[in-house]
């Protein structure tokens, strides 16, 4: 198992960001957390937080190391609406935190990743990019943005720096929280995905985590989706 590396998470300090934090530190790496609020990294060994808003903030280039190992994106949103009671502005709202803000951050990180050949970009999609759904399509529009630039970047940075996406369902974490707060609600949403059950915020950290790995050094380009079965399989 590969270890001593130095990793980069944008929103890194609740739901798949905690845990891909934890995940991370276990195995001996150095964790550098960019959020709003420290959350659960607070304290944490091996975590430096510094406070960064990905929408408002210019970004802290000053808290990079000389070398990156990896990077990883996590801001989102899930905002549920239908498609004739969605402004333009809230469209250029979901494409700003789950599209823009990577971008912002990629390029200033970017000369650090390069010093380390086989360094990683992990980057967040969504089930309903590549599955019809109704009422995603302002966060379907943004993600599919992210899908795409994942497979471009992916070919632009090729052979030094891979990029790769994870595309899941509905994961139990606080972004999530109003779509599964009570044991209907959840209820409901195990069922319709053929494994029966919601993700877990552990789950969608260990792709994650092996994706950062060197264990998936000849994977790139790709959009991976942990989500239950959903996107593959009509139970």
């Amino acid at each position: 198992m590969d270890t001593g590396k130095t990793f980069l998470l944008i929103g890194g300090s609740h739901g798949i960001g905690l845990a891909l934090t934890q995940q991370l530190t276990a195995r001996g790496h150095q964790v550098i957390v960019l959020s709003r609020t420290p959350g659960g990294v607070q304290a944490m060994p091996n975590v430096t937080h510094h406070t960064f808003d990905v929408l408002k903030d210019d970004f802290p280039a000053e808290v990079l190391p000389a070398a990156l190992h990896g990077l990883v994106y996590l801001p989102g949103s899930i905002n549920l609406r239908g498609f004739s009671s969605i402004k333009p502005e809230q469209f250029r709202d979901e494409l700003e935190i789950n599209c823009i803000g990577a971008i912002r951050c990629i390029q200033a990180s970017l000369k650090t990743l390069k010093q380390h050949a086989g360094s990683s970009i992990v980057l967040f999609s969504t089930v309903a990019a590549g599955l019809g759904m109704p009422f995603h399509s302002s966060i379907a529009a943004a993600k599919g943005a992210v899908e795409g630039l994942t497979r471009a970047l992916a070919a632009e940075l090729a052979p030094g720096i891979r990029v790769n996406c994870i595309a899941p369902s509905l994961t139990d974490t606080p972004l999530a929280e109003k779509l599964l707060n009570t044991e209907e609600k959840r209820e409901a949403s195990a069922q319709r995905h053929p494994l029966k059950r919601v993700g877990s915020a552990e789950e969608i950290a260990a792709l994650a985590a092996f994706l950062l790995s060197d264990d998936a050094a000849w994977i790139t380009g790709q959009i991976l989706h942990a989500d239950g079965g959903m996107s593959a399989i009509k139970s």
